[in-house]
């Protein structure tokens, strides 16, 4: 007597799912954006032009706080299961690890741009003001931003070198890494 024996075997699936490609993106598009408009406050006169300039700053980057949350929510709660995995070998943990530190930077960021907030004291939209945590420290301040600054650039640097990587996975090393977690590709490719 034979017995007819099923074993499925699930494949890691060559593409991430449309909720993590959206987080990414839009991940991508906030941190640039608010390096740009960081770069740009001081540009605007002091008083309603610059206090706008910097309340948008700071609405964008409590969004970016809670893409972050998000994120990594999903990624451990549902998509864990789902993810492509990494390369084998010391480029897989090379990767890994630059992701890690991406998350790491991008919630170092978020975190200093909030007490950078609580420790200025920052005017709202005029509409109300964050209680400052040390008002007349202007040392406190100073540090507090340049720390900002520092992590806001250090995120944009890993961040470029990561996107540098996913081209070069493209052009040079002619393999699907940057496929996996583009849109336009992916849709393409009848996912």
């Amino acid at each position: 007597m034979t017995s007819s024996k099923t074993t499925t075997t699930t494949t890691p699936p060559a593409h991430y799912d449309s909720r993590s490609i959206r987080y990414h993106w839009l991940s991508a598009a906030l941190v640039l954006g608010l390096w740009i408009m960081g770069q740009c406050i001081d540009f605007f006169p002091k008083g309603d032009a610059r206090i706008t300039a910097r309340s948008l700053h700071i609405s964008f980057g409590i969004v970016l706080g809670l893409v972050l949350v998000l994120r990594l929510a999903w990624r451990r709660n549902a998509a864990a299961a789902k993810l492509p995995p990494a390369q084998a070998g010391l480029p897989g943990r090379l990767a890994i690890g630059a992701h890690h530190l991406l998350y790491l930077l991008l919630a170092a960021t978020v975190l200093i741009g909030m007490a950078c907030v609580w420790i200025r004291g920052d005017n709202l939209f005029n509409l109300f003001t964050v209680p400052a945590f040390a008002p007349g420290n202007k040392a406190l301040r100073h540090e507090a931003v340049e720390l900002h600054e520092l992590a806001a650039n250090s995120l944009l640097m890993l961040a470029g070198l990561h996107g540098a990587a996913a081209l070069a996975h493209y052009g040079w090393l002619k393999d699907k890494v940057l496929q996996r977690m583009w849109p336009s590709l992916r849709a393409r490719a009848g996912r």
